[in-house]
């Protein structure tokens, strides 16, 4: 429930037993909403000049369309406002999972209105807020609220469809992100930049052999199963206008029906390309095409397991630009560890601090080799409910302690603080 707006898909969610690995919920989480103050001050201390920041739909509007929650959307005004007092451009994301629950009990993103009711909802934040952000992001990691989502049904709001469902949802999906990224041109009076978020699935050459490379490339942009964790499905009907032959073939008729005009909807101009890249999967060239090359065993793992790979923020975006031509930025990188306040009263988290370098100086290497790229978000400032595995990870710069929301910066902040002052001169990798 969000502070008097309406219950999302992830309120509906938790309240299943055993979804969530820990038994928690996010009622309160890290209570950004009565501590934003406090927050934005410690980003100014560190010198932090971005902020991305999500906004809640039912928070805004309960049903997910007609009546607006006035104190929910003054919230964002009182942020917005605050953020740019300290010197911190806000970075709007205007979906991150968080469907309103009435429009779920009338199809969700199976229905196809919900690229209007989104529109409808993009207009109301653009009026309110166009006249002082810049930066917007229409959809974050459709791969995720729809493959997990409606899929595998790992997250909110946790069904289990055929992939023919599922890949309808997703069209529709596309729809509201075109959709919205109309209502944001048409009616923001300050000039504005527009991207998306979704998740840049990497994929690493095991050798520079130009076979290997060449193989890496191709398994980047081409699928050989059912599975929504395809960049170029996504990606080449919102850049290109059209869904890549290659998927298709392989979808067959589960694939959606595409009708007049949806294309010319999904593929309005952007002006940034988002990516969310945590790890890659390294590829080398087979005699039947491009092969996956196991991990070393013993290979650095995150506490949520995932492998600790920093050529994916030297290949993902390289891949991307040379791809659909758009600056990078990096819209989620990090990782979660089992961070605690020390006996010195700080919470020393090294490992975060040298995940970072390598990974931030891969990408450093990507711009110096011609990417373009306009900047990079570490996820996230703070600890937070993360999905489906509550509060059992840490992915913040700044320690929560969930029981008296006590904000503790750890020694990444500081570390963080220096990388920024400096324009990456202090780091190794």
């Amino acid at each position: 429930m969000f502070a008097g707006g309406g219950s999302s898909v992830w309120d509906m969610f938790c309240r299943r037993p055993g979804v969530i690995n820990d038994g928690s919920n996010g009622d309160v989480a890290c209570d950004h909403y009565n501590r934003y103050e406090e927050d934005l001050d410690i980003m100014a201390s560190l010198g932090l000049k971005n902020y991305r920041l999500s906004i809640a739909w039912p928070r805004v509007l309960p049903a997910g369309k007609g009546e607006i929650h006035a104190e929910g959307l003054a919230f964002y005004d009182r942020l917005i406002d605050a953020a740019l007092a300290r010197g911190i451009d806000p970075w709007v994301t205007l979906y991150h999972w968080d469907t309103p629950y009435d429009l779920y009990l009338q199809g969700g993103w199976l229905n196809r209105d919900i690229a209007d009711w989104f529109a409808d909802y993009t207009q109301i934040i653009v009026d309110r807020l166009g006249d002082r952000v810049t930066n917007w992001m229409t959809l974050n990691e459709p791969q995720c609220f729809i493959g997990l989502g409606m899929q595998t049904g790992l997250h909110a709001p946790g069904d289990r469809l055929a992939f023919r469902e599922v890949l309808l949802a997703g069209h529709h999906a596309l729809l509201a992100h075109g959709k919205a990224v109309q209502v944001i041109r048409a009616r923001a009076t300050k000039p504005a930049r527009i991207g998306w978020a979704p998740v840049g699935a990497a994929k690493i050459p095991a050798t520079h052999s130009p076979e290997d490379v060449d193989a890496a490339r191709l398994a980047t942009f081409s699928t050989t199963t059912k599975t929504v964790w395809s960049n170029s499905w996504w990606n080449d009907p919102v850049f290109f206008g059209s869904y890549p032959e290659s998927d298709l073939e392989v979808f067959g008729d589960d694939a959606p029906v595409v009708r007049a005009g949806d294309m010319e909807i999904i593929s309005q101009p952007l002006d940034f390309f988002g990516a969310n890249i945590y790890n890659g999967q390294t590829i080398r060239a087979g005699d039947n095409g491009p092969e996956d090359v196991p991990n070393p065993l013993g290979i650095g793992r995150t506490i949520y397991t995932w492998p600790v790979t920093p050529e994916a923020l030297y290949w993902g975006p390289k891949f991307f630009y040379e791809r659909y031509g758009k600056p990078i930025v990096i819209t989620e990188n990090g990782l979660g560890l089992s961070d605690w306040v020390a006996l010195d009263g700080k919470v020393h988290d090294p490992q975060r601090i040298d995940f970072l370098d390598r990974y931030i100086s891969a990408f450093r290497r990507a711009t110096d080799d011609g990417v373009e790229a306009l900047g990079y978000f570490q996820w996230s400032f703070s600890d937070n409910f993360e999905w489906y595995e509550g509060y059992r990870f840490r992915f913040g710069l700044v320690h929560v302690d969930y029981e008296t929301q006590v904000r503790t910066p750890k020694d990444s902040a500081y570390w963080y603080q220096e990388v920024a002052a400096s324009n990456g001169a202090i780091l190794k990798g």
